[in-house]
This record gives structure tokens, C-alpha cells and sequence, in this order.
């Protein structure tokens, strides 16, 4: 008579596989906090550009210096590129910051 069983997949011990945990995102973040983290938004080079662009970090970087911020003008000075370096403090408030400024038509490309 033939054995028709399946063959049984090898079986790791615990140390070897993640099977039955469960990992948050959080729980794997590379990136250390607090930290410096630089932040490049790129959009039309117009008067409010350089003011909302300031705006919407000081809301979520309370400690920000507007002044602070790089600008420099594309080629032809129809696009600004604002970059702005500030201690992150967690993903929670660079997560909110990139979506504000993600969300407004204002904003070509942020980096």
C-alpha cells in the first residue's frame, strides 16, 4: 500500500521566522528621534509661496526660524525650491507636515 500524505513543509525553530508575531510599522522605523531633518518643497515661484511654505511647517514645528529657510530659483525663476532643516521629533509630526503640504495645490514637489 502507498503512503499518499503530503510532505510536511520543514518546520524553523522560533528564532528563525517571525511566525505568530505581529510587528507595528513603528516597531521597524529606521530613523532615530529626535533628529535633523532637512525638507525641500518645490512650487511656482509667486509672493505667498515663501510665507505659506513657513507657515505650514511653524504649525507643526513649533520651535521653526522662517528665516532659516533656503531658496533658491529654478533657471528660468519660475520655480522656487524652499528648503528648510529642523529637529523632527517623531513620524507622527513629519508624517502631518508632508500631508499639509502634499494636500495644497501650491506645492510642485516636496522631498
Amino acid at each position: 500500500m502507498t503512503d499518499h500524505t503530503h510532505p510536511q513543509p520543514p518546520h524553523h525553530p522560533g528564532h528563525l521566522t517571525n511566525e505568530g508575531e505581529r510587528i507595528e510599522p513603528s516597531a521597524v522605523d529606521p530613523m532615530e528621534f529626535p533628529m535633523e531633518f532637512p525638507i525641500k518643497v518645490m512650487g511656482k515661484n509667486e509672493a505667498d509661496f515663501t510665507p505659506f511654505v513657513a507657515g505650514v511647517i511653524a504649525r507643526h514645528v513649533p520651535d521653526f526660524d522662517p528665516s532659516s529657510l533656503e531658496a533658491r530659483e529654478s533657471k528660468g525663476g519660475a520655480y522656487l525650491s524652499l528648503t528648510a532643516t529642523f529637529t523632527a521629533q517623531s513620524r507622527e509630526q513629519l508624517d502631518a507636515l508632508y500631508r499639509e503640504l502634499s494636500a495644497s495645490p501650491k506645492v510642485s514637489y516636496l522631498i
